[in-house]
Order: C-alpha cells, then sequence, then structure tokens
C-alpha cells in the first residue's frame, strides 16, 4: 500500500504537557550526569548474535576502562548464559570499588528471586524493576486497569525489599521503571513510583533511581522535556529520588531527547556506545559525552583513543559504526567541499598564530587530535575539492607550503586527474601528480641538474658554472647574474635560449636538525606572457634554488611544444 495522502486518519498529534511555565528552555547543562551503560543488555538483546562470555568480559573492561561507573551487565532471568556470566563477574575479582553493576528484571517473583541469586556474593549492585503503564499496554497486552498494573509494581517492589534484607553482605540499590513511560499518562507515571517508593522507603542518602524510558520515541524531544519536568515538580519526596532517562532513537532524535530530559531535571542517562538498541536504537552516550565536552564540559568519560573503543565495540557487536556517525564516524571529520577545505585550512593556520587553546577552527566542532585522531583525513581530494585541499594534504604529507598563485596553478592538473580516475585522491595520488607536473624526484625530459658551483666575479656579480644533464646529453654550462638564481636564469637563456623572467620565489625549511630538507618555489613570466612555475627540493636551500630554476625551463619547455 502506498503512503496515506490524508496521514491523520491513522496517526494523531502527540499531545503537549500541560506546562505553560516550563523552565528547561532556559537552563544550560553545566554538569555531566550519572551515566548507566546498558550495552551489555539493552545492546546486547538487539543483535543478531548476542555476545558470548568473551566478548561480554571485553566489552565490561573497556566500558570500565572508559570511566563509566554504572554498568547494566544483563537480563539474569533471560537464561543460562546471562545468568552464568552475571555470575563469573561478580566473583571474577574484576569489578572495581567505584564501579557498580546492575541487572534488569520484570517484575514477576520468580524472575526478580532469580536476579538476586545471580548477584549473590556482590559488593554492590543495583536491582531495575519494570512495568509497563501505559494505556496501549494496559488495554491490549495485559488487558488490566490501572490499579491491577500499581499492584503489579508494589508487589515486585516488595519482593526486592525482602530479597535485598536477606543479602545483608550486598550494598543494595533499587531501580524502578514505569515502563513505555513517554506513552504515558503522567499522573498515573507519578502514582505509580510514588506506590514503589512507599515500598523500598528511599530517603536523599539512599535515594531510588526512577528511569523514566521513552520506550518507543513517540514525540518531539521537547515534549519529552516537558514530560520529565512535570514530573520531577509533580512527585513527592523527588529529593529521595535519582531521575533517570532511557531514551530510543525511533524518531532519530534520541540524543536531543536526553539533553532537553537533563536540562528538565533529571541525574542520569542510560544509553550505549554509539547508540546500539533496538530498532533504531538507543541514545549514544558517545554522542552526548562529546556534547557536553564540546561545551566546556567534562563529561568523565574518556574517548582519548576514540578508534580502539569503536574497534572493540565493532568486534563485540558485529555492527560497523556509521561513517556518519557523530564523533566516531570515519568521514565526519573530513572535507572534501573545496570551500570547507579552505577554511579549515585558515582554521588551523589561526589557530597555529594564536596566544590561547580556544578551539575556533571552522566545520570542526571538536578538536580531532582529543579523540586521538590525526589530521591526515581531515581534508580527503575528489572532483569536488579546491586547491585548499591538495595544499592542505601536501603540506601534511610531504611538508610543502605551495604559495597560493602555484596552488592555483597546480589545481588544474588535481582536477583533470580527479575526473579522469573519478575516486577520492590519497596522498600517493597527488604527490606523484606533483612530481610529474614540476619534475621534482623524477628524471626530468630536458634539464637535470648534474652538479654546479658558485663563484664571485671581480665586478661582485655572481657566476653560475655547472654541468646540466640535457636531453640525455651531458653539458657544461656557465651563466651570470646578481645572484645565484639570475645567473641560472641567464645560464639557460644563454645556453639553451630557455627566456624566463622570476616573478616570484619563497623557500621554507621541510624539517629540523643536521639533516633538514629545504623547498624553494618560484613563478616566472614567459615572453608570451604565460607563468610557469618551478619547485626544487635539496638538503641545501641554494641547490633548491638552482632545481627550481630549471624546473620551471623544464615548464617552459613543455608548454612550447604542447
Amino acid at each position: 500500500m502506498p503512503m496515506l495522502r490524508e496521514p491523520s486518519r491513522k496517526y494523531t498529534a502527540f499531545p503537549q504537557v500541560p506546562l505553560p511555565d516550563r523552565q528547561w528552555p532556559n537552563r544550560t547543562i553545566t554538569a555531566p550526569p550519572r551515566w548507566l551503560s546498558t550495552d551489555l543488555r539493552d545492546g546486547n538483546q538487539a543483535i543478531v548474535d548476542p555476545m558470548d562470555a568473551v566478548k561480554k568480559n571485553r566489552f565490561f573492561d573497556l566500558l570500565v576502562e572508559i570511566g563509566v561507573k554504572e554498568i547494566e551487565v544483563g537480563f539474569p532471568s533471560a537464561g543460562a548464559t546471562e545468568f552464568d556470566f552475571i555470575r563469573s563477574l561478580v566473583h571474577s575479582g574484576r569489578i572495581p570499588e567505584d564501579v557498580t553493576i546492575q541487572v534488569l528484571t520484570q517484575s514477576r517473583e520468580d524472575l526478580i528471586r532469580t536476579s538476586f541469586a545471580s548477584l549473590d556474593g556482590a559488593r554492590a549492585a543495583i536491582v531495575h524493576l519494570y512495568n509497563a503503564v501505559s494505556p496501549a499496554w494496559r488495554d491490549i497486552v495485559f488487558r488490566m486497569s490501572r490499579e491491577e498494573v500499581r499492584e503489579i509494581a508494589v508487589a515486585g517492589a516488595k519482593i526486592m525489599r525482602d530479597e535485598a534484607g536477606s543479602r545483608p553482605a550486598t550494598d543494595w540499590h533499587f531501580q524502578y521503571s514505569p515502563e513505555t513511560f513517554s506513552t504515558a499518562e503522567l499522573d498515573f507515571s507519578i502514582e505509580v513510583c510514588e506506590a514503589v517508593m512507599g515500598v523500598l522507603a528511599p530517603t536523599p542518602e539512599r535515594p531510588i533511581i526512577l528511569n523514566l524510558p521513552a520506550t518507543v520515541e513517540a514525540a518531539t524531544p521537547n515534549i519529552y522535556a516537558d514530560q520529565i519536568e512535570y514530573f520531577c515538580r509533580n512527585l513527592p519526596n523527588r529529593e529521595s529520588a535519582v531521575i533517570s532517562l532511557h531514551t530510543h532513537n525511533d524518531r532519530g532524535t534520541g540524543v536531543a531527547a536526553a539533553e532537553l530530559g537533563l536540562m528538565a531535571g533529571a541525574d542520569r542517562v542510560e544509553g550505549c556506545l554509539f547508540g546500539n538498541g533496538e530498532r533504531t536504537g538507543n541514545c549514544c552516550l558517545v554522542t552526548v559525552a562529546l556534547n557536553l565536552y564540546t561545551q566546556g564540559v567534562d563529561p568523565g568519560l574518556d574517548f582519548s583513543d576514540i578508534d580502539r573503543v569503536i574497534e572493540t565495540v565493532e568486534y563485540c557487536n558485529q555492527i560497523p559504526v556509521h561513517q556518519r556517525h557523530p564523533y566516531g564516524g570515519e568521514l565526519v571529520f573530513t572535507a572534501f567541499s573545496g570551500s570547507h577545505q579552505d577554511a579549515i585550512k585558515k582554521g588551523f593556520e589561526a589557530h597555529e598564530r594564536q596566544n590561547d587553546e580556544r578551539w575556533r577552527v571552522p566545520y570542526l566542532p571538536i578538536d580531532p587530535a582529543d579523540l586521538g585522531r590525526n589530521y591526515e583525513a581531515v581534508i580527503r581530494v575528489n572532483s569536488q575539492s579546491g586547491k585548499g585541499g591538495f595544499a592542505w594534504v601536501l603540506e601534511q604529507d610531504q611538508g610543502l607550503k605551495l604559495p597560493k598563485k602555484m596552488q592555483a596553478d597546480f589545481s588544474r592538473q588535481v582536477q583533470r586527474m580527479a575526473d579522469e580516475m573519478g575516486r577520492e585522491l590519497n596522498a600517493g595520488d597527488i604527490w606523484e601528480v606533483f612530481k610529474r607536473t614540476y619534475h621534482v624526484q623524477v628524471r626530468p625530459k630536458h634539464f637535470q641538474l648534474v652538479d654546479y658551483e658558485e663563484s664571485r666575479a671581480a665586478d661582485g656579480t655572481r657566476v653560475f658554472a655547472g654541468t646540466i644533464e640535457v636531453d640525455g646529453q651531458v653539458q657544461s654550462v656557465s651563466g651570470r647574474g646578481n645572484g645565484l638564481i639570475s645567473s641560472v636564469v641567464a645560464t639557460l637563456r644563454e645556453s639553451f635560449g630557455v627566456e624566463l623572467e622570476v616573478c616570484d620565489y619563497t623557500e621554507h625549511a621541510l624539517s629540523t636538525g643536521s639533516h633538514a630538507r629545504a623547498a624553494a618555489y618560484l613563478e616566472c613570466a614567459l615572453p608570451s606572457g604565460e607563468r610557469v612555475w618551478g619547485c626544487g627540493i635539496d638538503e641545501d636551500v641554494a641547490t633548491a634554488s638552482v632545481r627550481a630554476v630549471l624546473s620551471a625551463a623544464n615548464g617552459a619547455v613543455e608548454r612550447a611544444e604542447s
């Protein structure tokens, strides 16, 4: 069936929350939330082949390493694999003192008792109880009244209380989720949570965690924020509850919903690394954390080596991180567009000149180096690229800093090659084109320097005496000028009839130290008015300038022959 021309016959706009004096739009997030990774539970149940013990242990170690302090390690009543993994983790001695593990259970007596049994002997643990409370679940799935649904939650809370009381050696914490919160009546969610709190008797010193899931994202993120603020403002004994968020990404705004939910008063965020989870995924903890980081807030999670984090996540989940995924994707710091490349290149140049650390590079909201990425992949060249792109690549790969007018000259060669090859050009491709175009480190067709000497004549002029291979034949030549470059130009004119007028010359070191090389660039005018460029590279800057003149001469001869 095609899409409906009148979708309102089938779908209804989500209702607004009655909160005319909402406060969250004027708030700013100034501190990180508590983080709960549910990669080993929610993420694990959303992959085709669930993780085995080896992968779960590797993922757990990664979460500890990057600084996650609360980790949902499984659904122990789901089966022996889950239960045995949790038992082995509890007895492994690998759970740090500052890390608390969490397990999930439906509000059923047998499942709750199994969950506590899996954690027996743990230093500390969170038991996460849930039951669905929204009208669709009450009416369609359970066929229960509000009172009956509330009683499911209360009965589960009583079993949790008793099970914890029978195991006093463990530091127990309780979490309750009115599942499907985002599509339930707010007053009913508050009513159920209040009833659970009445059983578990939390205090400000030992609060309960109330997790408010957007089980299926059904509205814009501002409505979720309104729901969170309404809940926080109307929950009795609010000071004895940690408000936790668990957003999904059905509408593509799971991260936005979590951020607005924090502004609305929440304290904690549940999610997965790179957003794995059912359907379109959970809230991405990496994105929320690094969004905070770019606003000057330390998220408390360390992604200094984001590529290694990606490697582990992809191995354990067998799902690739999309190349456009925020912060982690292979291409998120890459520009192909010429105008983008020019802005980024200028941004890096300005950053090197400024006197503080403030990051102000166009198109890059975060410094890739902070995440362990290098700058080589920031600018990549294809048929959409401009002169700034290949100039950046040459500088990063070879150390060459081409003058602006030379960039324009070379861009025609790069563009021609990109069009011919129909693919991205890598650093090696660009370097090969440059060497061929300006006869650098390749055997030129016409003039190749063999050796030379420079001396000063009695009248103060400079004398170039050199050996140059011309079309395979070695010749001894000489010329005189005001300096070395002009004496080489005179030699080419007098010996070979090549007319060059030097218009511009620049040079720079390619590296530092006793074996540093230099690059010299030369712009010359031909009798026809055309311009040619030359480049020379050598350990000796004077020799580099001689090579640059010969490079320009080779270009001039090629122009004449074409």
